[in-house]
């Protein structure tokens, strides 16, 4: 077990270039990329040395819903940063050129600020041929928008040519739904494409087993995986307290659902805490998927658990709540019993083994 600057220095010391890191949402991926931006900085003089892509990214972009005029003017505002030197060389056709491949619903302007070293101050969406009517986008196309945006920034010369020993790349695939993990998933090879002969490290993490098994999938087993594999590690990244431990995946085939089970009956020898609802939901999702049915009564029922309605209420009300903080909230006794029972039961049907 290990502290996140401990980690970070694990990561650093990895020899090959291509770095895929899977973990649990709240394990510390953002926190893992700041402490190795922090280690390879006091390596470099105290200066970047590699470029980033994690949720400080997104938080660059914040929405004005001009709701004094009726959210007339909608637009996406772009706060100061050190990068914003840079926006004044980025264009339109730059970022559809990355967003192609998405298929976007939805047309967009660059709205530049008077001062030329501020660069663009920010961003109007309206639907292809409606330019006179702004309009909010949703969250995922928001994401994959501000996504888009840094691919193309990563080519702009004076940036990531510069830092050019790493790039970190933090979970650019929240809210997305999985058709888009799948395209994402060949926005991150190529860039992997592009820069492999610069000796420059590449570091993914994700919550997104899709995404995890899909770049996995790529660099051990698929066409060109002959270069890719000697330059590739792939690793997990576990939280137990405090301590956190990077386990490096070698030939074993992941199934996502077993290591859902060994966490969670891990959590019932030790201690349940109200997140593990959130992940024995995604468990039972998991299955009723495989079954092919998208109703988690339908396992439940399976199961032969008793009153399925008020159990999937339980569930919905614990696993939407914000239970990925450190004041993790113990589970009561009926809640305790209620998902001990569940777990049970899953055993029993399906025979898992893990």
């Amino acid at each position: 077990m290990a502290t996140i600057t401990e980690i970070a220095q694990q990561l650093k010391d990895v020899d090959e270039y291509i770095v895929i890191i899977y973990a649990f949402n709240s394990t510390g991926k953002t926190r893992l990329s700041v402490a190795y931006k922090d280690i390879t900085k006091a390596e470099n003089g105290g200066n970047h040395a590699g470029v980033y892509y994690n949720a400080f990214s997104e938080d660059l972009f914040v929405w004005d819903n001009d709701e004094e005029n009726d959210n007339e003017n909608i637009k996406l505002d772009i706060k100061r940063s050190s990068l914003n030197k840079f926006y004044s060389l980025l264009n339109e056709d730059s970022i559809r050129d990355e967003l192609l491949l998405y298929n976007p619903n939805f047309s967009f302007k660059l709205n530049p600020h008077a001062d030329p070293e501020i660069g663009i101050e920010s961003v109007t969406f309206f639907s292809v041929g409606e330019e006179d009517n702004s309009r909010k986008i949703s969250r995922g196309e928001e994401r994959i928008f501000i996504w888009c945006f840094f691919l193309a920034l990563f080519k702009i010369e004076g940036w990531a040519d510069v830092l050019d020993a790493h790039f970190f790349i933090d979970d650019p695939v929240s809210s997305l739904d999985d058709s888009n993990i799948f395209l994402t998933a060949d926005k991150i090879v190529q860039l992997v494409e592009n820069n492999f002969e610069t000796n420059r490290k590449i570091i993914l993490t994700t919550h997104h087993i899709g995404l995890f098994a899909v770049l996995f999938d790529r660099f051990n087993y698929g066409e060109k995986s002959g270069r890719y594999k000697p330059n590739s590690k792939s690793f997990m990244l576990k939280k137990q307290g405090e301590e956190l431990e990077l386990k490096e995946f070698k030939n074993e085939v992941f199934l996502f659902h077993l290591h859902l089970f060994q966490v969670l009956d891990e959590a019932r020898k030790s201690q349940l805490f109200a997140f593990h609802f959130v992940l024995l939901r995604q468990l039972l999702e998991n299955i009723a998927s495989f079954l092919g049915k998208s109703q988690l009564k339908f396992v439940l029922e399976e199961i032969k658990l008793d009153k399925p309605e008020e159990t999937i209420y339980m569930l919905n009300s614990l696993s939407h709540k914000k239970v990925f903080v450190p004041q993790f909230k113990e589970m009561n006794e009926n809640e305790e019993n209620t998902f001990n029972e569940i777990f049970e039961k899953l055993l029993v049907k399906y025979n898992f083994r893990f």
